[in-house]
């Protein structure tokens, strides 16, 4: 097995990124792992995995939209949003289905919020879950999502299941929480599960060939190939494309990554093995 990898794992609910990274290293006999998309404790799915130098491809993978289901319970307070620190629960009168629908699509497009204080969001180099559970005062910042779809899958009151298109950095039990005072109500999530991420859906781990899921354009340098082995300074002139932008090259068996400006071609990753 090659010591770069990158596919599509599928977390378990009950149990951290960090957790289920040991145990794929341990089921796989790896060392260096790491995982892009952190999701909650009391989440599962989708999780990308890689393995060896592919760990530098994360910020450059096709991760975007982000697809959810999720359960909404309504009536239900929640300090994080979820099903971990019910508050109470309030009996409620069903609601309207088309009044729930009209509501949700008052979401689509940029929304701004505050992310919840359980969440992994990182405020002076510690994880915000951890502040809150250790009863510190912090704030967080109002941050912005864009939502491409929110769709109503099912209604049995008082449980509301949606499915929800969202871009990268997006909180699912914050647009549930949304959802629900837009009724009127408190809600937080029962469950909640990643379907897919960007490009990258679970098909039992299947080893995935990098380049593919590359957000960016792939150019040809038509000099002399020894220079991207080497790290050499490159000629703008010589690739296909000289336009500025971020690419990626691919020479035999390597993956490289460069960024063209109007001065010159700068490295960004250089001589990965794919």
């Amino acid at each position: 097995m090659s010591k770069n990898l990158l596919f599509a794992a599928d977390k378990p609910c009950g149990i951290s990124c960090n957790k289920f990274l040991s145990q794929i290293k341990k089921k796989y006999g790896v060392k260096k792992a790491g995982y892009s998309g952190t999701l909650d404790v009391n989440a599962s799915g989708v999780l990308i995995i890689a393995f060896g130098q592919y760990t530098k491809l994360f910020r450059f993978l096709k991760k975007t939209p982000k697809c959810y289901t999720a359960v909404l319970w309504l009536g239900a307070k929640s300090e994080s949003l979820d099903a971990e620190m019910i508050e109470s629960v309030k009996e409620l009168e069903p609601f309207d289905l088309k009044e729930i629908k009209q509501n949700a699509a008052k979401l689509i497009g940029q929304i701004s919020y505050t992310p919840p204080k359980f969440s992994a969001k990182r405020i002076e180099g510690k994880r915000a879950y951890k502040l809150a559970r250790e009863g510190k005062e912090f704030e967080l910042k109002e941050i912005t999502t864009e939502v491409f779809s929110l769709k109503i899958k099912k209604y049995e009151h008082p449980f509301l299941t949606f499915e929800a298109e969202v871009s990268e950095g997006g909180y699912i039990r914050s647009l549930g929480a949304m959802l629900a005072a837009s009724l009127g109500v408190d809600g937080c999530l029962k469950t909640l599960q990643r379907e897919s991420e960007g490009e990258f859906k679970y098909e039992n781990e299947k080893p995935l060939y990098a380049p593919d899921f590359l957000n960016m354009e792939e150019n040809f340098y038509e000099g002399n190939k020894e220079d991207l082995f080497l790290g050499r300074a490159l000629q703008k002139e010589r690739f296909k494309k000289s336009g500025p932008g971020e690419y990626f090259v691919i020479t035999d068996n390597f993956l490289s990554i460069v960024k063209i400006e109007q001065n010159g071609v700068d490295y960004i990753l250089n001589k990965i093995e794919i």
